[in-house]
């Protein structure tokens, strides 16, 4: 069972962490490294998180409550664009505040087979955007397109630092990649 966050240390010590795991996975990824990417010594980052797999495990657990509340936000609404605008809306939201925790989320686009949750991801996002795969692969493909773009984006305006002039710019290619016009 995940423990509860003690701080908002704890919170970017996980979108951190998570970034250098989405870029390098768990086995390239030193406690050195967690450590340095942090600002801590070891023993500091191991007072947070008892072992490197605790930090992980934490980092993709926060990652996949981040998606359900998503998914819990968008399912009253219908299939369709304004659904889909939605989920974009606060996807987005979620990868301008934490970074990291997206991109170890879509880490199962990028290197598949490396987690062990990735089918139950898959699912969740296929819910989200309510999506068969198997019937509907040009939506599929177009949804993967839009949620690399998303993760791109929002990494990049986090390094600018003007999250809030990149936003709507991001919302708009993410809505157009999916073959939505803007009403």
């Amino acid at each position: 069972m995940p423990r509860q966050l003690r701080t908002g240390a704890d919170e970017k010590i996980l979108d951190a962490a998570a970034a250098l795991f989405a870029r390098h996975g768990f086995e390239q990824t030193s406690l050195k490294a967690l450590a340095d990417a942090v600002g801590l010594s070891k023993a500091g980052l191991l007072h947070h998180f008892p072992s490197k797999e605790a930090l992980f495990e934490a980092a993709w657990q926060q990652s996949h409550v981040l998606s359900r509340q998503v998914l819990e936000l968008v399912s009253p609404l219908p299939a369709g664009p304004a659904r889909d605008r939605r989920a974009l809306e606060l996807l987005t939201d979620v990868a301008l505040d934490r970074p990291g925790l997206v991109a170890l989320l879509f880490r199962s686009m990028t290197a598949p087979g490396e987690d062990p949750q990735q089918a139950q991801d898959e699912l969740l996002l296929n819910e989200m955007f309510v999506i068969d795969p198997e019937r509907e692969l040009p939506r599929a493909i177009r949804i993967v397109g839009a949620l690399t773009a998303m993760a791109v984006l929002t990494l990049m305006a986090n390094q600018e630092g003007d999250k809030t002039t990149w936003r709507p710019l991001i919302l708009a290619t993410c809505y157009d990649a999916l073959g939505h016009r803007e009403a």
